[in-house]
């Protein structure tokens, strides 16, 4: 019995180890982002969130924890997360954005333009290294619908081929 608890006890260990090893997304703030691309040209990837969003904790805790998900960011892109109720003031070039008052809480300026007004959560989205939002992507994404997107992204195809087109190429 006390072996048997031993056991247990160890693959515990090893189990949260595992666990706690695992690789996580680097997320960066949106100036560091920008200023990285400066450096080296990538694709941002603005996870646009609140924090009373159940889909955006979802997301979180699944798409964003995918093995696969976690390397491509990092990898590839520059992945952001921002909050869309933030009150610090964002200041990008010579423009800063700043957090609108509305309602019972309100909205940060810049997650208005990242989400194109339609302030839904989670939004995904895509900045190119030259700073052009070039989509805004609303709603809970698995892994396996985030990998197209991710794709698309980063080898430049949304320059030339509509999503659709190659989301049927996608894996053929």
């Amino acid at each position: 019995m006390i072996r048997r608890l031993v056991w247990v006890a160890v693959f515990a260990i090893l189990g949260v180890q595992g666990l706690i090893a695992q690789e996580q997304v680097k997320w960066y703030s949106i100036e560091e982002a920008i200023e990285l691309t400066n450096q080296e040209p990538r694709v941002l990837v603005i996870d646009v969130y609140t924090d009373w969003c159940g889909w955006c904790k979802r997301m979180d805790m699944t798409t964003f924890s995918d093995p696969e998900i976690v390397k491509i960011l990092n990898n590839q892109f520059y992945p952001v997360k921002l909050d869309a109720e933030g009150k610090e003031d964002i200041v990008i070039g010579d423009r800063t954005f700043k957090f609108v008052e509305s309602g019972r809480s309100g909205y940060h300026e810049i997650a208005a333009v990242l989400t194109q007004g339609r302030l839904s959560y989670p939004t995904l989205s895509y900045v190119d290294a030259q700073g052009r939002l070039v989509a805004a992507e609303a709603g809970y994404k698995t892994p396996q619908q985030l990998k197209v997107y991710l794709a698309y992204y980063s080898d430049g195809h949304y320059k030339t081929t509509s999503f659709e087109d190659f989301q049927a190429d996608y894996g053929n």
